[in-house]
């Protein structure tokens, strides 16, 4: 007969195993949270609990099939985040590095891009043209230079030019729209990653623009669009912001609700209401 010592044990056998199925589903989702305040490993009892991101601790984004039961609830804020700003300015030009991922290979076809002699000023309009409405975007290469650049880079190549968005989210806690995968899995990628632009005094909100990972410089061309609260860790790299426009679309499409395809980790699901980029506008 089994010990008490002996039961314990293999409880806490089977939740690592949990844990580290969660991590790989996380790991090949590229999820918005991993590593963020809306996920954390939480010790009790010398057991090992790991939240992959909100909407796995149950609440909101413990959806139905049909749609999301925050849709008709959601409290969407109208206050804008603040864009952030760089403490110190990078250099001018900057050099960027885009390392293939051979386990990884493109979503789509593309080649990657430019690497020297990146600008790191100034700001770029763009037009995300999708069958919902538009949405217009400023990208901010002082905030990051090469994320901007990769962007732009795809776009102009069409990449993103006939994709859906593949994740909303409707936590109280982690409002967004995740894009870009051609896939439309959560797991496609351009074929090649690059670093995280980020520093400590990151925080995130109604109105930026930032990009979606699957743990340290792991970026690749899926970016999440945030249209109320965010409560993650400083890990995601800030390019840019929503206009009003884009924001009233993201509010429609949020209130349409998901239909908890994500559930109960990471939490969202496909949006009801399609988000598909027709065209990719610059300028």
């Amino acid at each position: 007969m089994a010990t008490n010592q002996q039961r314990r044990e293999a409880a806490k056998r089977k939740l690592e195993r949990q844990m580290a199925r969660r991590a790989e589903q996380a790991r090949r989702r590229k999820i918005v949270g991993v590593g963020a305040t809306v996920g954390a490993v939480v010790v009790v009892a010398g057991l090992v609990v790991f939240f992959a991101t909100r909407g796995g601790d149950g609440g909101d984004a413990a959806a139905s099939p049909t749609t999301s039961p925050s849709a008709t609830e959601l409290n969407i804020p109208t206050q804008r985040a603040a864009v952030p700003h760089r403490p110190t300015p990078l250099a001018n030009p900057v050099q960027c590095e885009y390392p293939a991922t051979p386990n990884e290979p493109a979503a789509k076809p593309n080649n990657p891009p430019q690497t020297k002699d990146i600008p790191s000023t100034g700001t770029v309009n763009v037009t995300l043209k999708t069958t919902a409405g538009d949405i217009p975007l400023t990208l901010d290469r002082a905030l990051a230079p090469c994320t901007v650049n990769s962007f732009l880079s795809l776009a102009q190549q069409g990449y993103y030019t006939d994709t859906s968005c593949a994740r909303l989210g409707t936590d109280a806690s982690l409002m967004m729209l995740q894009c870009g995968d051609p896939s439309g899995t959560g797991s496609g990628g351009p074929g090649y990653s690059f670093a995280d632009e980020t520093f400590p005094e990151l925080t995130y909100g109604r109105g930026l623009l930032a990009m979606a990972n699957a743990g340290p410089n792991t970026n690749g061309s899926q970016f999440f669009m945030v249209y109320g609260p965010a409560e993650l860790s400083p890990d995601y790299t800030v390019f840019g912001s929503i206009g009003d426009a884009g924001l009233e679309v993201l509010d429609k499409v949020a209130r349409a609700g998901h239909d908890g395809s994500f559930d109960p980790s990471p939490g969202g699901g496909k949006p009801n209401m399609e988000v598909k980029f027709t065209a990719v506008t610059i300028g």
